[in-house]
């Protein structure tokens, strides 16, 4: 196990800080309490409902939909994350407003990555009612890319592991089963 320096220091700096600033009277409770807190979210949000548009020639594009019950934000932490744990519906739109769904019990947003990860029945559902179920799923914002290591179902076929670009044009699968036709 390598510890950094980093953290060495800061936890230097932290114990001196928390030293200073309760004195010399306080316990040793007390000094607990301040690391608690620093695990804590800096914010907390119920009843979601965000929509992420764009404006072009002076119409507004409905792009995306989130909803969640509740999100917890944890930008104070050094690999900041914001945690949806009790799940999220997202509504995501093409340029033709075909709507495409994607549900998952638990959902985590890691900020400093762009990274997804959706946890615990996720299911993605297209406009053309083409279905894609798993346990959990990955989603690059910036690769625009989904992958999973889990087993998954999409329609006839199922199989466990695979990666693909958002629209599923590039599907590539670890281990696969089911019907599927080939064209000539």
């Amino acid at each position: 196990m390598r510890i950094k320096h980093s953290h060495i220091i800061k936890n230097l700096v932290t114990a001196l800080a928390v030293t200073l600033f309760f004195g010399c009277e306080n316990n040793f409770d007390d000094v607990q309490k301040v690391g608690v807190l620093q695990n804590q979210p800096v914010g907390e949000a119920e009843n979601i409902d965000l929509k992420y548009t764009e404006l072009e020639k002076d119409t507004v594009h409905l792009l995306a939909n989130l909803i969640s019950p509740k999100m917890l934000d944890y930008s104070n932490r050094d690999f900041s994350f914001r945690e949806f744990p009790e799940g999220i519906l997202l509504k995501l739109y093409d340029e033709d407003d075909n709507l495409t769904t994607i549900r998952s019990k638990y959902a985590i947003f890691y900020t400093a990555t762009n990274v997804i990860d959706l946890r615990d029945n996720v299911t993605i559902k297209t406009h053309k009612n083409e279905t894609l179920v798993t346990d959990q799923l990955y989603y690059n914002e910036k690769l625009e890319w989904v992958f999973t290591n889990e087993p998954w179902v999409y329609g006839t076929l199922h199989g466990i592991g695979f990666d693909a670009d958002k629209d599923f044009k590039n599907f590539q699968m670890l281990e696969m089963g089911g019907d599927f036709e080939l064209d000539n």
